[in-house]
């Protein structure tokens, strides 16, 4: 790899020159799977048993981080422009499916023949394919830039915030082991090492992926594209229908929380350390003026949006009265409130071993059973279709009507909510397989 700073690193991955450059020159005909030179074998196999020891918390903090993913406006405006964007299903299918290869990338040797050797290049064959068709529809490539940037969906969230998550290591170099995998498998989908934000040391990794959440992530989050409310809620509702523990509005306040978009807050501390941030930046003047969220980034690598996200003072008098968390209902503010209490059990013998095992049995469902995971996402979808929730199957939707129905969502419904996952999953008609 280049020796760069950090600073020249990621104004090179946001340049121009980045986003014109394709993730593949090869076709997909053409497209033949090399190990690069300095892959360590032994050192990939430490990364494997790191992962298995927090299989829970590691693939959590993918799942929050795949989220932060769709905010990139590049990158959505593929997603949405694929096929049948504006059916549940499909997108449903393709992110079940992204999910389960980043899972599979664990489970064996990196060997030709292997399965995760196999699911390797079924990913870059994909990419390939979807871009080919994008720039056929005037919809751009994927290049350099989103690939990386999906990147950091796989792994910024783990390096930045691993105590979020409860994660621990075995051995000393685990970390840097875990590196290495992934700028492995980074080569391998096609990132070219002057892109691939894993470098060569842990640290340099931690530095990149810190600047990317504060110049991209933070402010796409904080003032996201359109349509992204209704891709996240696909992908979060879809893993839901398997995980029912999964609670959509309280994982999408996590995540922007996780990604520092302002206002977020997690705890009184922050609550109040906020509040006073806010009287500082107003420097005197009147309460009733607010804060402008952009002013509180830094060195956003978006410009500064027309439509202006004010945070006030007065809001922040107590979580009540902040916006978004008044925004949840009452069942998704005790899930909120339990993902500290799970990371704290994640963090005991027994709890870790409990959570892990929790998390296979999903994974092993999913890969057995994947008709029943489409059935509850459909009986899901229907219910919600019921309250008039606007996750159904008549197109996409714009982010208001996101907020607009949030707002709405009585105690009731969410106790009714809850109880349809209970009773949802001895249902064994298979819905999806009639479509």
């Amino acid at each position: 790899m280049e020796d760069i700073t950090v600073e020249d690193f990621v104004e090179q991955l946001l340049s121009k020159e980045a986003t014109e450059s394709p993730s593949d020159v090869k076709t997909a005909d053409n497209l033949v799977q090399t190990l690069p030179k300095w892959y360590d074998e032994v050192n990939f196999n430490q990364a494997r048993r790191f992962y298995w020891h927090n299989c829970y918390g590691l693939t959590l903090a993918m799942l929050l981080g795949l989220v932060n993913v769709l905010a990139v406006p590049s990158i959505l405006k593929i997603l949405v422009g694929a096929r049948r964007s504006n059916d549940v299903y499909p997108a449903f299918k393709r992110y079940l499916s992204t999910f389960l290869h980043a899972v599979s990338w664990f489970e064996t040797d990196l060997k030709p023949g292997s399965h995760s050797w196999e699911s390797v290049y079924k990913v870059r064959k994909r990419h390939i394919l979807m871009s080919k068709a994008a720039m056929l529809k005037g919809q751009g490539i994927i290049c350099q830039r989103d690939l990386a940037l999906t990147l950091f969906g796989f792994i910024g969230f783990t390096f930045l915030k691993p105590e979020k998550f409860g994660v621990e290591t075995l051995q000393k170099d685990d970390w840097d082991a875990y590196n290495q995998f992934w700028r492995v498998i980074g080569y391998m989908i096609g990132i070219e090492d002057r892109y691939n934000i894993c470098r060569n040391s842990v640290e340099e990794t931690r530095q990149v992926c810190q600047l990317i959440l504060q110049r991209v992530y933070t402010p796409y989050l904080t003032y996201p594209p359109e349509y992204f409310e209704y891709m996240a809620h696909i992908m979060l509702e879809g893993v839901s229908s398997a995980n029912p523990t999964v609670n959509t509005p309280s994982l999408l306040y996590w995540t922007k929380y996780l990604a520092e978009v302002p206002g977020y807050v997690y705890t009184e501390g922050e609550r109040i350390q906020f509040q006073q941030l806010l009287k500082d930046k107003l420097n005197g003047s009147s309460e009733d003026t607010g804060v402008d969220s952009f002013t509180l980034m830094s060195k956003p690598f978006i410009e500064n949006s027309s439509k202006k996200r004010l945070l006030y003072v007065r809001d922040y008098n107590s979580f009540e009265t902040i916006p978004e968390y008044k925004e949840l209902s009452l069942f998704s503010r005790l899930k909120l409130m339990f993902h500290s209490y799970f990371t704290r059990i994640y963090t005991t013998y027994y709890g870790r071993r409990f959570l892990n095992a929790t998390f296979l049995f999903i994974i092993k469902l999913m890969k057995r059973h994947p008709k029943m995971t489409f059935l509850m996402f459909n009986i899901k979808v229907s219910a919600r279709y019921l309250f008039n929730f606007p996750l159904d199957n008549s197109g996409l939707k714009p982010n208001s009507v996101f907020k607009k129905q949030t707002t709405k969502l009585h105690w009731y419904k969410a106790i009714v909510s809850c109880w349809q996952r209970i009773c949802g999953s001895s249902d064994t008609a298979d819905v999806h397989g009639r479509r």
